[in-house]
């Protein structure tokens, strides 16, 4: 599973995965048909989403399995970039889909 911060046109969203790498062609296919094409992403340990969000994070947690892309742990861009420092966060990936 992954943990990943996404800074969108509409504004940042803290999303889970089951796929392994944010470049995964199922992955973006999926993120594209929710009409996010183009963002700056950075990945969040697990570990650190999980202590931050306590309760909420298992309850989205418990509802990803294998065959669910991603979930969305936060669309609250201020509540995000609040609860998250910049030295936590890998390093930023860019993706554009046309």
């Amino acid at each position: 599973m992954k943990s990943l911060l996404l800074l969108t046109a509409s504004g940042p969203l803290l999303i889970l995965t089951s796929h392994e790498s944010l470049r995964d062609p199922k992955l973006l296919d999926v993120l594209k048909e929710k009409g996010i094409g183009k963002f700056v992403a950075f990945e969040v340990p697990v570990s650190v989403a999980r202590e931050r969000y306590g309760g909420h994070f298992h309850a989205v947690e418990s509802n990803l399995h294998e065959t669910d892309d991603l979930r969305v742990l936060d669309f609250n861009g201020q509540r995000v970039f609040q609860l998250f420092r910049f030295d936590e966060l890998g390093a930023p990936i860019l993706q554009e889909q046309r």
